[in-house]
């Protein structure tokens, strides 16, 4: 039998939610699939299992799909609609890829007060997109920050999850160029 990513999992034989649901779905051919039975099966036993395994998909993938929502709430034993809330309520959560480098501007008050609002307009206006969004060229997605823990060397950012500091708008754009080009900053 062919199955596709969007088949329900826990109902195709195994235990709702049971060990042999997820071991089918660590077979399954989809890599989403896998990585996100892979994370339930590290974390579900944790109070609080599922923002660790949400984290975990993300770090894998990039972002959480859809088709894995309905398998992480088989096996919490919550409703589809439970985790589709705290995808929605945490802004880190990405629902599709994101487009380019993933760029993160911290927007927590010591960033601010050392210029971060002037460099978030400069890096809105250099990509051509908001918060949550990617530039039209596709060169980077755009996302805010609360805190990196840099605060007395702000403003900083975070490219691809490499952090930078004393960042500039025209130090923004050398940056971004770099990471375009897989190259790190010196």
């Amino acid at each position: 039998m062919s199955r596709k990513a969007s088949v329900d999992l826990a109902s195709t034989g195994g235990a709702r939610g049971g060990s042999l649901s997820l071991e089918e779905a660590a077979r399954f051919g989809d890599t989403a699939i896998a990585v996100a039975a892979k994370a339930i099966a590290a974390h579900r036993n944790r109070p609080g299992a599922l923002l660790p395994i949400l984290h975990d998909i993300q770090d894998a993938l990039g972002y959480v799909p859809e088709d894995c929502v309905g398998l992480i709430a088989e096996n919490l034993q919550r409703s589809r609609a439970e985790v589709h809330g705290v995808l929605s309520f945490y802004p880190h959560f990405r629902r599709a890829p994101a487009a380019g480098a993933v760029v993160g501007v911290c927007r927590a008050e010591a960033c601010q007060a050392r210029g971060a609002n002037e460099l978030i307009r400069h890096a809105q206006a250099r990509l051509g997109c908001g918060f949550h969004e990617a530039g039209a060229d596709g060169e980077a997605t755009l996302e805010p920050v609360y805190c990196l823990g840099l605060c007395a060397q702000g403003p900083a950012i975070e490219v691809n999850g490499e952090r930078h500091v004393h960042v500039t708008p025209e130090r923004f754009d050398a940056i971004l160029e770099r990471a375009r080009y897989g190259g790190r900053e010196a």
